[in-house]
């Protein structure tokens, strides 16, 4: 198959980034962008050199594929239309506002045999894609994602901005029902809510305490999970993390302390010889740009994305349900 013709919905502040990516990729043939926004669409197709549209709908007909990168309101639309078009589609997150919204574009890409991939870029981090593919099931998992306000995203609340990120991820790594859901949240800058708190728990015993904000003085990004094999840490900001696990034979009723010579570290004793450590750089390659790898790959191959829109769906279904946790709390 030739490079895919493909084209950029929305080239604000991360549409940029998409267009930019697409225009140097070797399977992609950038060939036209659509905004509302004379002054983006145009520093795009200037940019680029490819045509420019302020109807999205003009790109039917030119492209085989499309990355949609708007508002999230009208991520049902936007998509929707170039699913029904015959046209493949990455949507960033979340998929859409509502679960039956998603709902609806995942029953729509299986009618139309499309690919449907949602943008949650942290499942292509180097440590997250390491632990899921080791099989790493974590019992308890504590995440902090805060950011200081921005003037975006503005048309959804702290928890379809930026804890869906985590929630995708939970649901990814615990890969067991949701069960219970208690969430605290509240407004502060605009009517949605700018801060949330939420503790998930699932069938399989499993939990995660979230915490989000976009009122924050400093942005940090970090997950901590545990289990009864190890321990990981991430720091999404720092571009971080570390895994320690525990090696063959790790029995504490029958560790020898004895052992450890006099004067010797008992750090070295225990991280060099009873525990294996593992660090990881999550900036090696670039995340966005192996999403959109991920999604070229797929509208090549036919083969199903890594991250599916039942899976963006999964993911707002549970952020529905710590929404409504925090309406019963919400100050």
């Amino acid at each position: 198959m030739d490079r895919v013709k493909i084209g950029v919905v929305g080239v604000g502040h991360l549409g940029r980034s998409h267009a930019r990516l697409l225009a140097e990729h070797q399977d992609a043939h950038l060939v036209a962008v659509a905004d509302v926004n004379e002054a983006a669409r145009t520093a795009a197709s200037t940019t680029y050199e490819v045509e420019a549209f302020a109807d999205y709908r003009e790109l039917a007909g030119r492209v085989d594929a499309v990355s949609v990168v708007v508002p999230t309101w009208l991520h049902r639309e936007v998509a929707g239309f170039f699913l029904e078009n015959g046209i493949d589609v990455m949507v960033e997150k979340p998929i859409t506002p509502t679960l039956r919204e998603g709902e609806e574009l995942v029953e729509l890409a299986a009618r139309k045999q499309r690919i449907l991939q949602v943008g949650h870029v942290e499942r292509f981090n180097a440590v997250v894609r390491a632990i899921l593919q080791q099989g790493w099931r974590p019992r308890y998992v504590e995440a902090e994602r805060v950011a200081p306000f921005s003037f975006r995203s503005t048309d959804i609340g702290v928890v379809l901005d930026l804890m869906i990120h985590d929630i995708d991820l939970v649901l990814a790594l615990v890969d067991s029902p949701l069960v219970d859901v208690d969430a605290h949240g509240g407004a502060v800058f605009t009517p949605a809510e700018d801060l949330a708190s939420a503790t998930l728990k699932f069938a399989n015993g499993s939990a995660a305490h979230l915490t989000a904000s976009r009122v924050a003085l400093k942005p940090a990004r970090r997950m901590r999970l545990f289990s009864p094999d190890g321990y990981a840490s991430l720091d999404f900001q720092k571009a971080h993390g570390i895994v320690i696990k525990k090696n063959p034979g790790w029995e504490l009723q029958k560790l020898d302390l004895g052992q450890v010579v006099p004067g010797q570290d008992l750090w070295k004793f225990v991280f060099e010889g009873l525990l294996s450590v593992q660090e990881y750089k999550l900036d090696t390659g670039n995340p966005l740009n192996e999403e959109l790898s991920a999604f070229l790959n797929s509208v090549r191959t036919r083969a199903r994305p890594l991250v599916g829109g039942e899976d963006g769906c999964a993911a707002v279904g549970a952020a529905e349900r710590v929404l409504a946790a925090i309406a019963k709390n919400r100050w």
